[in-house]
């Protein structure tokens, strides 16, 4: 049976082993990489965005209707020959298996691939029940040799090595195997397998569609086992999850086109199988194959009435969400899932495994965004999975000290700041002036956080030096606000006063509207939602959209959440809906204001030549979609851009993330890091100050020489003088 940590004590014990894994690391960071490559050349030629709407308006057609749907596969696969079943829980899923199987005279069993039978753990019932029970598919088969669970939902066996497989089979067959031969190994699998085939009175199998007009179910493989799991054996049961019933073969072939794409970037699926009713079998008394569909519900028929995370159940099951997970790439499936793993996992795990198994690996995310930005069905993965960090902390009734304070503190945005003032002086005695870092940090962080330096807080936050900076432009082309944020205002007001300058040289009137507080954000990732609608109506009425042409952001993340989050926050505020939408229609990156609106003329810059790498913020090539800009503004400015690998994958920071889970955060720190230095280039650029606090704190941590600044700092340096 599959253990999850119920607790974070324990939690953090399976973390800190996964990430002390070297093979396991650099095993994920190699499939990474290829998958990454794979996948953008699978989908050449593809309408790839037309192809995930069509799938997400299927899905979304389908949810409400999954009853009827059911009946109508019903009376079709049953016309041709199938007995249907519906069970409601996983415990009588395994029991309408298990009396299939007696009421055939069955002993031995053989399966092919199903999520859906880890999911009821079928495997440990039917053997309970005196059944002999093979895994077929490769991956499965290792895992069952191991009495594992997956480690990812498609590549079950990702985490081990040709070493260890090597010695599981000389273990299993009682012969040596040659550790370095793949082939063999593989052969040595198919030699031990095929006996079981032959001996077999039942197969199960699971399904990736279900047509309702039709009654035919589809499986997509990439091994050859699981059509002799279906036709060899004289009985055939397919345990199908009620999500995956679909209206029509239409419908299932978009998803087709999509799915080995992006699970693992191939182009086309090794075998697609359909299966309509009993077929011919010699092997069986009547002649024709004994055929079982079971479908499971388990909580999916509420989950498709949820208003809120009926979505989730658009999942095709392509495993892409754990392949582009920093998180993952650390510390591998078993400690960042259940059964179900990766993004969705952390979702899927509280509706049918229980909030015990999903308490502490559903706090487990970064929120880059690079789970939404690949799966195939538009399922907003990290918006549901705080939501249901939100739904855990309301079962226990029990909320984190910290949630308490900061819900408190962000509600009143004067004592908010007030306490931010009264940190910046308490914090003098630990303060290294020279470098603007903490000598030491205060017992609460630990030493947990040496992994980079924290920076000070600014004597003077930005909105005490406004009055005195404010320029006064005559006859400006445009009137814009800045949108500061928490670590612009009091960290580092450094930057807005980089942007105020260039502003300034290029006739834009900049103001700073007073009242404006935290964007919400950190309320967000702490699942703290009634305090993140609050603070987001007070930016509302702080920023008044309507008396400027563009309201900037030198932070990501701010800019993400102000544009995207606040949709859904303010959703059920009717009355804010034209402010929010001219508020949302107005905000604008640095970046993209500079190179799209103001078009600057290179002339204006001092070409240098500096050697920079960059750094891309998760909110800003996901959450805003803005990839051009940055690069061309830094050529613009005169500086030479040096391409660096994994550019766009998470520095680790994630705001709180980095305080929770600082060993994950530290790993994949310090990989960017490496990839940093090994282009040589004199500074690494972001548009973010809390990546810069990340890079620049790690880079000073490791004594690194490549200094770390703000886009816009850099680009303002370069101003030729007036």
């Amino acid at each position: 049976m599959i253990q999850t940590a119920q607790d974070m004590k324990t939690y953090r014990k399976k973390i800190h082993k996964a990430l002390g894994n070297q093979f396991l690391r650099k095993a994920l960071d190699n499939f990474a990489s290829s998958y990454k490559a794979s996948r953008v050349k699978a989908f050449e030629g593809i309408d790839l965005e037309a192809l995930r709407c069509r799938i997400a308006d299927n899905k979304d057609h389908a949810l409400p209707h999954l009853e009827s749907l059911f009946q109508q596969f019903k009376e079709k696969a049953e016309a041709a020959g199938a007995v249907v079943h519906l069970a409601a829980t996983a415990a009588e899923a395994n029991d309408i298996i298990a009396q299939i199987a007696r009421d055939n005279g069955v002993r031995a069993i053989v399966k092919s691939k199903s999520m859906t039978a880890e999911e009821i753990h079928l495997n440990d019932h039917l053997e309970a029940e005196g059944f002999t029970v093979t895994e077929t598919d490769l991956g499965e088969w290792i895992i069952q040799l191991r009495h594992e669970g997956p480690s990812h939902m498609v590549m079950p066996a990702i985490h081990l090595s040709r070493r260890q497989v090597g010695g599981l089979f000389t273990d299993v067959t009682g012969r040596p195997v040659d550790l370095e031969d793949i082939d063999r190994m593989v052969k040595v699998a198919r030699k031990e397998l095929r006996p079981a085939f032959l001996a077999a009175d039942m197969g199960v199998s699971g399904a990736n569609f279900a047509i309702a007009d039709t009654g035919t179910i589809g499986l997509v493989t990439n091994e050859g086992n699981a059509r002799l799991t279906t036709t060899l054996p004289r009985v055939h049961v397919a345990l199908v999850g009620l999500d995956k019933l679909l209206p029509n073969l239409e419908a299932a072939l978009d998803i087709l086109k999509i799915l080995p794409r992006n699970a693992t970037g191939q182009a086309l699926t090794s075998y697609v199988t359909w299966i309509t009713g009993a077929v011919e079998c010699a092997a069986s008394s009547t002649g024709k194959k004994i055929l079982h569909i079971v479908f499971l519900d388990n909580g999916r028929l509420a989950l498709a009435r949820d208003p809120v995370f009926s979505e989730a159940l658009r999942c095709i099951r392509c495993g892409a969400c754990a392949n582009v997970c920093p998180v993952y790439g650390k510390v591998g499936g078993h400690a960042l899932g259940h059964v179900y793993i990766g993004a969705i996992g952390l979702i899927l795990t509280y509706f049918y495994h229980g909030k015990n198994n999903d308490r502490a690996i559903v706090r487990n995310c970064l929120n880059c965004q690079a789970c939404k930005s690949v799966c195939p069905a538009h399922i907003d993965l990290p918006y549901l999975i705080k939501q249901v960090y939100g739904n855990v902390l309301k079962d226990d009734g029990v909320k984190p000290a910290k949630n308490t304070i900061l819900s408190f503190a962000m509600k009143n945005r004067k004592l908010f700041h007030g306490m931010l003032r009264m940190a910046s002086v308490l914090q003098k005695p630990i303060v290294q002036k020279d470098a603007g870092v903490l000598r030491h940090l205060p017992f609460v962080f630990g030493k947990s956080q040496d992994f980079r330096t924290l920076p000070a807080l600014a004597e003077t936050p930005f909105r005490e030096q406004w009055p005195s900076l404010r320029p006064r432009i005559s006859e400006p082309v445009y009137r814009v606000a800045l949108f500061g944020g928490c670590l612009v205002d009091f960290v580092s007001p450094e930057q807005a006063v980089a942007l105020m300058k260039l502003l300034t040289v290029h006739h834009v009137q900049m103001e700073y509207p007073m009242g404006q507080t935290c964007c919400g954000l950190p309320a967000v990732m702490m699942a703290e939602t009634e305090t993140a609608v609050e603070v987001a109506i007070q930016n509302l009425q702080a920023m008044s959209p309507c008396q400027y042409d563009y309201i900037l952001v030198l932070c990501a993340s701010c800019g993400s959440h102000l544009k995207e989050g606040y949709r859904r926050l303010l959703a059920s505020k009717p009355e804010l809906a034209e402010t929010l939408k001219t508020f949302q229609s107005k905000i604008m990156d640095f970046s993209s204001f500079m190179v799209n609106v103001l078009k600057v003329d290179p002339q204006k810059f001092v070409q240098t030549h500096t050697s920079v790498a960059y750094h891309s913020p998760c909110h800003l090539c996901r959450g805003l979609g803005v990839t051009r800009e940055p690069r061309e503004l830094l050529r613009t400015a005169g500086l030479n851009y040096i391409p660096c690998a994994d550019e766009d994958v998470c520095c680790g920071f994630g705001g709180s993330y980095s305080l929770d889970f600082p060993e994950i955060s530290a790993a994949i720190l310090n990989q960017k890091l490496d990839h940093v230095e090994s282009t040589g280039a004199e500074i690494l650029v972001t548009d973010c100050p809390g990546c810069v606090l990340q890079l620049r704190g790690g880079m000073n941590q490791r004594g690194g020489r490549v200094r770390v600044r703000h886009i816009a700092e850099v680009v303002a340096e370069n101003l030729k003088p007036r």
